[in-house]
């Protein structure tokens, strides 16, 4: 129902001022909506909405505003609907005109058919041979998918049209690897427990920088980080092998604990048989992140940015700098973080 004016006492644009204003006393009743497009019109027409100036405009659109209790965008509907087709008619049962189709149910089975004969490449290859189908070969079906976008080609094969030509498509299978466990270690409050992460140092013109091992202790927050030139097993294992040994004497001349787990993300640096076989050696549990547990390794990302890139930045550093960078990470830094610069770490009690 729609709040609608009785407008006998209303004749002048001076009358409409005072209305607006709240100086006019006015009667109002119920009525239904074609009731108030046919009052809305007549008022139009009545103030010659369409001859008028800009201020009494503006009076007249506050006051039918006002008269009918619906929003100012509403009424600017409305009044251009007037302005349009002299009159005022409810729409809301009139289907939506769709968007024009650019690309028809022809090019979709025929984008379909390229893909089963191709083995559904990616979007941005089918795009060069739809192209080449056209300019190369001649083909004059393909005179729209030439210039089809990536992203729109994918939309063109969620089609029901497409999957209906083109069958059944398999979700990307995970990769099923046996190496470490997929669980968060739990230490039991004993050291010997490492988060291990890695730390690129960037690109410059397409050269990959040096790779920065960063491993912590969970209990004692003893860390020791080391430099390689690239991730692969000819570096990393001797550094892994030398970062084993070096936790020790790092945490304690007493040697008060031995490493007892090594957990990392699901990088393949980590995650292989030749890392798997030397932690099996020294005896020690191998654990990875699971999936969508971003607190997993969360102590090794968190020291990531407040030793690592705190202490190198996040400039590029050249591979054949990475032993003069280990020379340093491991030979001063790590001591440094150890032995000299305070750190807060929590204590837990359990209660009964």
């Amino acid at each position: 129902m729609i709040v609608t004016l009785q407008t006998q006492a209303i004749q002048t644009l001076d009358q409409v001022r005072a209305f607006v204003t709240g100086n006019l006393p006015v009667s109002f009743t119920l009525t239904d909506r074609p009731s108030a497009h046919a009052w809305m019109a007549d008022a139009l027409r009545r103030y010659d909405y369409k001859h008028a100036a800009r201020a009494d405009r503006g009076v007249l659109r506050q006051y039918l505003t006002k008269a009918t209790g619906l929003s100012r965008a509403q009424v600017t509907r409305w009044i251009t609907q007037f302005l349009m087709h002299g009159r005022i008619e409810d729409r809301r049962g009139t289907p939506i005109a769709p968007f024009a189709r650019r690309y028809t149910a022809d090019d979709i089975r025929l984008l379909a058919e390229v893909d089963a004969l191709h083995g559904t490449l990616s979007g941005s290859i089918m795009r060069k041979l739809c192209e080449r189908a056209l300019r190369v070969h001649g083909d004059a079906r393909f005179e729209r998918l030439a210039t089809i976008s990536n992203g729109h080609l994918y939309n063109l094969r969620g089609h029901k049209t497409y999957q209906a030509i083109c069958g059944s498509f398999d979700k990307t299978r995970p990769v099923a690897n046996a190496i470490g466990e997929r669980r968060k270690p739990v230490p039991d409050g004993r050291p010997g427990y490492l988060r291990v992460d890695s730390v690129h140092q960037g690109d410059l013109d397409g050269i990959k920088g040096v790779y920065l091992i960063n491993a912590v202790d969970e209990v004692t927050q003893c860390q020791c980080i080391c430099a390689v030139e690239r991730i692969s097993e000819a570096f990393l294992l001797p550094v892994l092998a030398a970062m084993m040994a070096a936790f020790p004497d790092v945490a304690t001349s007493r040697n008060m604990f031995v490493i007892r787990g090594f957990h990392s993300d699901n990088g393949s640096e980590y995650i292989n048989k030749q890392a798997a076989k030397l932690l099996e050696k020294l005896l020690i549990e191998q654990t990875k992140s699971r999936s969508r547990q971003s607190n997993d390794n969360a102590l090794a990302e968190s020291k990531n940015a407040s030793t690592v890139r705190k202490h190198l930045g996040y400039s590029h550093i050249p591979q054949h700098l990475a032993g003069a960078v280990n020379e340093f990470t491991a030979g001063a830094l790590s001591p440094y973080l150890n032995y000299h610069r305070p750190c807060h770490f929590p204590t837990e009690c359990t209660d009964k």
